[in-house]
């Protein structure tokens, strides 16, 4: 019994003892998150740091490592992110992405399985229903339906599209324009805007483009309207088939499409997706080239769209449209054309061209644009400009050269660039290629020869009309026709040689030209005189009958030489004096025939001349070899030759 207490005794010391001791071995004032190390000293749990390794004082802290923290030691893998916890981390796919395992996190790159969702085929997009659903890689975007647009202010490809059904623009007539041919045109338009559907631009864009050509081809009572309300008509169809062609385009699929109709009108459009290259729009009349990125609306990741339509008929509605030059370019025209303000034309070289991108901001490209037009008609010696439409405040506008430049030109085509496809308005993406002044490319060689060439002559012409006038013995009716056509070269000659550059003084100059019509068309008549007077002669070789041919060609040369022109040139100053004297030349100007009243007789003068001159070689012949027949045929041959050679000169053949 007393042994059995003893021990018991014993083992309760033996734990009290052991007690004790575990007591005073371990530090009781450990922060929270640390273990003790003995009695004086504390160490951080695993995902927690203090200011030392060994804690020592109660007031040091165990803060949580952000293992997430940059720089991170621990690598998770890509499309992957690092979740800090409390005292630990772990591992989560980004969003789009989601582990092969189903699991939510991972701990480290081994195990990173992420692989992208598709929201669109597993329904977790939010899409609305006016859009489709396009899975990208880590997300999705929505994209407007085909036929339906952004709603205003709204981008398109992003998540929260929202789209609408793509409409056509109203289009109405411009105010102040009564034509009936436009009314019905306008009518076919809205009747294709109200039969529009989704998926229909392809056909729509044909419609309207048919529509067009048609107009133009045949436009009725728009001939009829005065000029500045013909170009803003122009002007209104121009912003009109830009605006829906701009629209419609966008809903068309991927590709290149071009479409041509009867009167010579042209489609050329290409859909792409952002790609990094140049585009080249190839027509009949015109090629364009330029960056794709030009195309890009900024912020819409969508397809790009570039259009270029020619519309040959729209000429038709810009004749006379006035020209607006920039500053210095017309500081230069006052310099070297003084006139050319008032009287310089401009004549329209190519087809019209429209050109339209995605964005409406096209003021400002950060590249240019590339254009080679081809002439539908060919001006020797005319200053070719590249212009665009400029959009006036009053609906109609101007040609105008600001940003575009010419780059060369040939006789059927000229290049073109500029560094905007519109002018003050986001509409009216268009450049056309137009004739404007004439070029006074004066050849030095040219000058001299005409210069050294007229000196001569007049000097001959002087001593030829001296001869004529003073010989008595030569005188008699060819003397007199030879004087008559010797002074008559004499005066047109030195007129020519001192005012045909007289352009300074307007009226001073149309009388110059005046004189000049009068004075060759003289000496032209009276050539065929000199004709018609050889073929009386070699008819009648006979002293009498030569005689009654002196009698009546003295009573019909001076009304006939003198009169016959003046009555050409008084019908022709009569009906259009304003085209005598060009800005460059004191002449007749080729505007509107006018130019003809001098190449008509002259032509005519010519062409007779010529018969008669046949005619009178063969009577000659005849007569010679009749009156002379000992005479050999080498020596007939010689002599006609010579008769021959003579006569040419003096009936103007040579001219």
């Amino acid at each position: 019994m007393g042994g059995r207490v003893f021990l018991a005794f014993c083992v309760w010391l033996t734990l009290s003892g052991a007690e004790t001791q575990d007591s005073r071995g371990c530090a009781q004032w450990c922060p929270q998150n640390s273990s003790c190390v003995n009695a004086t000293a504390c160490r951080c749990n695993p995902g927690f740091s203090s200011f030392s390794e060994i804690i020592t004082t109660p007031t040091e802290t165990c803060d949580d490592i952000n293992e997430c923290a940059t720089p991170s030691k621990v690598s998770f893998g890509k499309f992957s992110d690092c979740r800090n916890a409390e005292g630990s981390y772990h591992c989560v796919c980004r969003p789009g992405y989601e582990l092969a395992s189903g699991a939510k996190t991972f701990k480290n790159e081994s195990e990173n399985m992420c692989q992208d969702v598709d929201e669109c085929s597993s329904g977790q997009h939010q899409c609305d229903s006016s859009t489709v659903c396009f899975n990208i890689v880590g997300s999705y975007s929505c994209r407007c339906r085909p036929g339906w647009k952004p709603k205003h202010g709204i981008l398109n490809n992003q998540k929260d599209t929202v789209c609408e059904d793509m409409t056509f623009s109203t289009w109405t007539l411009p105010p102040g324009v009564h034509s009936q041919s436009l009314s019905r045109f306008f009518d076919k338009v809205q009747d294709l805007g109200r039969d529009y559907k989704p998926g229909l631009a392809n056909s729509s864009i044909q419609s309207i483009l048919q529509e067009l050509d048609e107009l133009l081809e045949a436009p009725g009572d728009l001939e009829t309207l005065p000029h500045l309300q013909q170009h803003c008509v122009a002007s209104h169809l121009l912003d009109g088939v830009e605006d829906v062609l701009r629209g419609l385009s966008k809903t068309l699929p991927d590709g290149l499409l071009n479409f041509s109709y009867p009167a010579g009108t042209e489609l050329s459009l290409e859909v792409q997706k952002q790609v990094d290259k140049n585009v080249t729009l190839r027509q009949n009349q015109a090629m364009m080239q330029l960056d794709w990125n030009l195309a890009q609306k900024s912020g819409d990741p969508g397809p790009s769209v570039v259009g270029l339509v020619s519309i040959p008929g729209m000429g038709k509605l810009l004749a006379e449209a006035p020209l607006v030059l920039e500053p210095e370019k017309q500081v230069l025209l006052h310099e070297t054309h003084q006139d050319l303000l008032q009287d310089g034309s401009t004549i329209l070289l190519s087809d019209v061209i429209s050109v339209f991108l995605s964005t409406n901001d096209t003021q400002n490209l950060s590249s240019s644009v590339t254009i080679t037009f081809s002439h539908c008609s060919v001006i020797p010696r005319r200053k070719v400009l590249c212009v665009f439409w400029e959009h006036g405040q009053n609906g109609c506008g101007h040609w105008a050269t600001t940003g575009c430049s010419t780059m060369g030109t040939r006789d059927n085509s000229t290049i073109c660039r500029c560094t905007h496809l519109s002018g003050l308005s986001d509409l009216g993406s268009f450049a056309i290629l137009m004739d404007h002044y004439d070029v006074q490319e004066k050849d030095p060689v040219l000058t001299v020869i005409t210069c050294v060439g007229l000196s001569v002559s007049l000097l001959c012409l002087l001593l030829a009309a001296l001869t004529f006038l003073l010989c008595k013995a030569i005188q008699n009716t060819s003397t007199s026709l030879h004087l008559q056509l010797s002074l008559c070269l004499f005066l047109g000659h030195l007129l020519f040689l001192v005012g045909i550059d007289q352009t300074g003084h307007k009226v001073l100059c149309a009388i110059i030209a005046g004189a000049l019509h009068y004075l060759y068309l003289a000496a032209f008549t009276w050539m065929l005189l000199e004709a018609l007077h050889l073929l009386l002669t070699a008819q009648k070789l006979t002293v009498v009958n030569y005689s009654s041919i002196n009698r009546f060609m003295k009573k019909l040369m001076f009304p006939v030489g003198y009169g016959v022109p003046a009555v050409i040139v008084a019908i022709s100053a009569a009906s259009r004096p304003h085209l005598y004297g060009t800005p460059f030349h004191c002449w007749l100007q080729p505007k509107k025939g006018f130019i003809w009243g001098f190449l008509g007789p002259v032509c005519a003068i010519f062409s007779v001349n010529l018969v008669l001159f046949l005619v009178t070689l063969w009577i000659l012949k005849t007569r010679l070899s009749f009156l002379n027949s000992e005479v050999s045929t080498l020596q007939n041959t010689r002599m006609l030759a010579f008769k021959a050679t003579a006569q040419l000169f003096i009936l103007g053949c040579t001219w």
